[in-house]
């Protein structure tokens, strides 16, 4: 079976879950609540049109312009946010677990 892909992206990549690292294990608050996941890269789709000319498995920098998120924020490959980004307006605090307070 083929894995869902978004037409609107031109680069994809398919991975299999490769491991759960549980962080924060010391820590009474984030234990519980913060992990890494380690995936193992199986496949890279790219659209024909970001291709570099006579390269087939090199993606050309100057075709694509990646969609890249800093902050809750939208940004392309220039110093302006691109558009409106909806978790932009998700307060921090709602990131935070229960009971979390600042180191002193």
């Amino acid at each position: 079976m083929a894995a869902p892909r978004a037409a609107e992206c031109p680069v994809q990549i398919e991975a299999k879950l490769a491991h759960v690292h549980k962080m924060a294990q010391e820590d009474d608050v984030w234990r519980g609540n913060l992990v890494a996941i380690e995936v193992r890269v199986t496949r890279v789709h790219a659209h024909p049109g970001i291709m570099m000319d006579g390269q087939p498995n090199r993606i050309d920098p100057d075709k694509w312009r990646p969609l890249i998120m800093s902050f809750q924020q939208f940004y392309g490959l220039t110093p302006t946010r691109l558009h409106h980004s909806e978790l932009g307006q998700i307060p921090e605090s709602a990131y935070k677990p229960p009971g979390w307070r600042p180191a002193a």
